[in-house]
């Protein structure tokens, strides 16, 4: 068994960090919910619950991604395939500060993950 690649730590990396900005923004709901601002409570309660879950999750994979474990890779790849059309949005939006990074973000996740040494440590038994 090889030890980890870079490119693997790397893209765990970006993965985690973009879970703990899912898991912030949750809060951010909660607080303008708390505050009334255009929302009921419950809604945007509701809807940091839905973004505790996924970005826990996806830091979760970002974290088992920069220690060697290899079940990160799955959700990785598919929230970065997600996050993708989110980012052609936002710059769709003009918000071009936000989307631009996290389109990169969302494709040199990708490229990292699919380099030969990444998929060779993918498929390792």
């Amino acid at each position: 068994m090889t030890s980890t690649p870079n490119t693997v730590k790397v893209a765990g990396g970006l993965v985690a960090l973009e879970g703990v900005v899912g898991v912030v923004l949750a809060l951010v709901l909660v607080l303008r919910a708390a505050f009334g601002a255009d929302q009921t409570i419950a809604n945007g309660v509701a809807e940091a619950v839905w973004f505790i879950v996924l970005g826990g999750g996806v830091a979760a994979a970002g974290v088992a991604l920069l220690l060697g474990h290899r079940w990160g890779r799955g959700i990785a790849v598919v929230s970065q395939i997600v996050v993708l059309p989110v980012a052609w949005m936002v710059i769709s939006s003009q918000q071009l500060l936000y989307g631009i990074p996290l389109g990169l973000a969302a494709a040199a996740t990708l490229v990292l993950l699919f380099l030969p040494a990444s998929t060779r440590w993918a498929a390792e038994i």
